[in-house]
């Protein structure tokens, strides 16, 4: 695919990607989700690959906003509440192609940190930010 956006671009390939180092650092996955991180690492084009076809690729993070309502994955990093919602779930690749039972206990524990305020005390410096990194990156190439 790379290949073929090298040929076909006039000056320049941008491809909106993940890294998926910075992605497991996500609250969501790295604490209550690992399930939906494997999806998605199985999906995911290692950065080091990526820059490997594009040499002098510069590399941009695209911060997810505080008022994010698009439903990809890192999306509700912000109010936590959004993933125990079904159908917010369904809509975000990593959580609706991971085994339901394998997500089914940190969606209990999500559930309970969420009611009992101990995921506000675990995440306080989430709390002030207006955006967060979850590893989205732009990759940029000049040809």
């Amino acid at each position: 695919g790379v290949a073929q956006l090298r040929r076909v671009a006039a000056r320049r390939v941008v491809v909106l990607t993940w890294d998926q180092d910075v992605f497991d650092d996500f609250w969501l996955v790295g604490e209550y989700l690992p399930a939906g991180g494997a999806v998605s690492s199985a999906d995911a084009v290692p950065m080091a690959t990526l820059l490997g076809l594009l040499p002098g690729a510069r590399v941009e993070p695209v911060l997810v906003p505080l008022d994010c309502t698009d439903g990809f994955g890192a999306a509700f990093w912000r109010p936590p509440e959004a993933y125990l919602d079904p159908a917010v779930r369904a809509g975000i690749s990593l959580l609706a192609k991971a085994d339901p039972a394998q997500l089914a206990e940190g969606l209990a524990r999500l559930t309970r940190d969420v009611a009992s305020g101990a995921w506000a005390r675990e995440h306080p410096d989430l709390v002030d930010r207006a955006s967060y990194d979850a590893g989205y990156r732009l990759v940029v190439a000049e040809l």
